[in-house]
């Protein structure tokens, strides 16, 4: 694999990550709990996928095979994207959806202010305002992990299941193979392994104070940056993709 292979899988990592969860998000759009919650998360929602948009559009340049973002995003299969599992898993209720979003929060957190010192200017100035709303997300998503945790016995026993639940697939944030390890000889991108404790540090703290218990370290679901998920993937594609496929180039 070349170095300019290894940069594009690392950026549509990036941009599948915001993709699907972007897409996740949306999927409560009408069906939030409270009207102020349905425009935050929908405004969540389109700050990554406006993410999303920067890092397919640069991967598809880097490529250079005339793929864009649209391109990357509804014209390829399951196998062929690169997001880390957790971010596809189902909403389930509130307090999972919030659960998932402050895992993933505190690791994008660390890793686009990682990013902002990236050899390539391109990916530091993406990471730089990335990084100013990815910062209120996680203010947001924590908050609601205290308010939920340290809620009522029901708004408790719902966070601590969803906490118990998405916790083995956090392993597969600090997975580095070739291609991280790449990014890192490059000086292109942090070592993910070195974000692990401070994202730890974190999230002990907010579990502590939202009165839970953060499961014990163990076995961790791993795949998806390879290609590897989880039936889910698949059910979202087809939702995400229908129109395009179904309307090849059609336009508004």
């Amino acid at each position: 694999m070349t170095a300019q292979d290894a940069l594009v899988e690392y950026l549509l990592r990036l941009g599948d990550n915001a993709l699907i969860l972007g897409h996740r998000l949306s999927e409560w759009c009408g069906h939030s709990p409270a009207l102020e919650e349905d425009l935050a998360l929908s405004n969540v929602a389109l700050d990554l996928i406006g993410q999303t948009q920067l890092w397919l559009n640069l991967a598809g340049e880097i490529e250079g095979r005339g793929r864009d973002a649209d391109k990357l995003a509804y014209l390829r299969d399951a196998r062929d994207f690169r997001n880390v599992l957790l971010v596809e898993q189902p909403n389930g209720d509130f307090a999972a959806t919030m659960a998932r979003q402050f895992y993933f929060d505190a690791w994008h957190y660390l890793l686009l202010r990682g990013l902002t010192g990236s050899t390539e200017p391109r990916i530091a100035e993406i990471a730089a305002k990335g990084l100013k709303e990815v910062t209120y997300h996680l203010e947001r998503s924590q908050e609601w992990v205290l308010r939920l945790g340290d809620g009522t016995e029901e708004s408790h026993r719902r966070m601590q299941n969803a906490v118990d639940d998405l916790w083995m697939y956090t392993g597969e944030l600090f997975e580095a193979d070739e291609i991280d390890q790449a990014m890192v000889r490059n000086g292109l991108a942090p070592d993910v392994a070195t974000l692990h404790e401070p994202w730890l540090g974190l999230v002990r703290a907010t579990i502590g104070e939202a009165t839970l218990t953060l499961p014990q370290a163990g076995w961790a679901q791993k795949g998806g940056k390879r290609g590897v998920h989880s039936e889910h993937l698949g059910y979202i594609l087809a939702d995400l993709q229908f129109l395009q496929r179904a309307y090849p180039n059609a336009t508004w």
